[in-house]
């Protein structure tokens, strides 16, 4: 990092970065701090990312980094909460990087009755990315990156199960829900086609971090094992998510998923067009109505212009 206070390439853009408080997301974050940019740190507890918005500051001398504390991601009303917060806090958003996402060996039911994973990975994203796209596009050219995961092959999706409620396997339901983020990236992307808003989802590989080790016990050891005889490092794991964010050559490329620094072909499920409409309902329906206009639909059916403020959904 430059430790300087000179002004980067990305100075006048708003960058959002969810799970920033340690792992790709920190990293992430420094990096792009780094290049210029007003960086929001949201992040698991108001001390937590205070302190890591704080050391980004100093190590970037970048004084313009910010932090923004949620109680849990998972949760509709706090997805919703952060999505208020950004607004009221800032007229332009440049970037925003859905990066918050966790691995759940056994099946937990949030606070709202959604399952954990589900609610983590797919629906905060999507509230997110719904909640923000009328700012995004206020703010074009603009960009989303989804953190997906090669995890998503050899998984499809199962609409009569997305919650994992008749039979959970937690990395099944992990790599699942990467697929169903690849999913919701393509369908984003055909929404906000010609908006300025690009929405792409990346693979940053296999990566030395906390991951997994939420759920403690013989789960948290084998994936620390694994880490240190296989994974790589969070500098390199940030290398295709900064791509992606910031590279001039992709202004104009959206709906795409890369690995690598390359855009790569993801699973034939994850290219469903189908079943991304269909996965775009079951958000809109557990998110208490959110949507964005549809536009291939016409007729009375065709869904308003304006994105819907949420409504607080009943627990499934």
């Amino acid at each position: 990092m430059s430790g300087s206070a000179a002004p980067g390439r990305l100075a006048g853009r708003v960058a959002v970065v969810t799970g920033a408080t340690s792992g790709i997301g920190r990293v992430l974050a420094e990096r792009l701090a780094d290049l210029g940019a007003t960086t929001v740190v949201v992040g698991r507890e108001d001390a937590r990312a205070d302190r890591a918005a704080r050391a980004i500051a100093q190590a970037t001398g970048n004084p313009h980094v910010e932090s923004l504390g949620v109680t849990d991601l998972a949760l509709r009303t706090e997805a919703n909460r952060v999505a208020d917060e950004l607004l009221r806090r800032f007229p332009e958003i440049h970037l925003l990087v859905n990066n918050a996402g966790a691995f759940f060996s056994r099946r937990e039911l949030t606070a709202e009755g959604i399952e954990r994973t589900f609610a983590l990975n797919v629906l905060s994203p999507y509230i997110l990315t719904v909640r923000l796209a009328e700012r995004l596009r206020a703010s074009a050219p603009a960009r989303v990156v989804q953190m997906a995961s090669e995890a998503h092959r050899a998984h499809h999706v199962d609409f009569d199960d997305l919650e994992g409620a008749d039979e959970y396997r937690g990395f099944r339901q992990y790599g699942r829900s990467k697929l169903e983020l690849i999913l919701l990236t393509r369908e984003f992307a055909r929404r906000l086609a010609g908006s300025g808003v690009t929405v792409n989802a990346v693979h940053p590989g296999f990566i030395r971090s906390g991951f997994g080790l939420n759920n403690g016990g013989a789960t948290a050891f084998g994936i620390r094992l694994a880490a240190v005889l296989f994974g790589r490092s969070l500098t390199h794991g940030v290398d295709t998510p900064l791509y992606v964010a910031t590279d001039p050559s992709l202004a104009e490329t959206t709906g795409a998923y890369f690995s690598g620094r390359r855009r790569v072909q993801g699973s034939a499920p994850s290219n469903a067009s189908e079943a991304a409409r269909r996965l775009w309902e079951a958000c809109r329906e557990r998110s208490g109505g959110l949507s964005l206009p549809d536009p291939g639909s016409d007729g009375p059916g065709r869904e308003p212009p304006r994105i819907a403020r949420a409504e607080q959904a009943a627990p499934a």
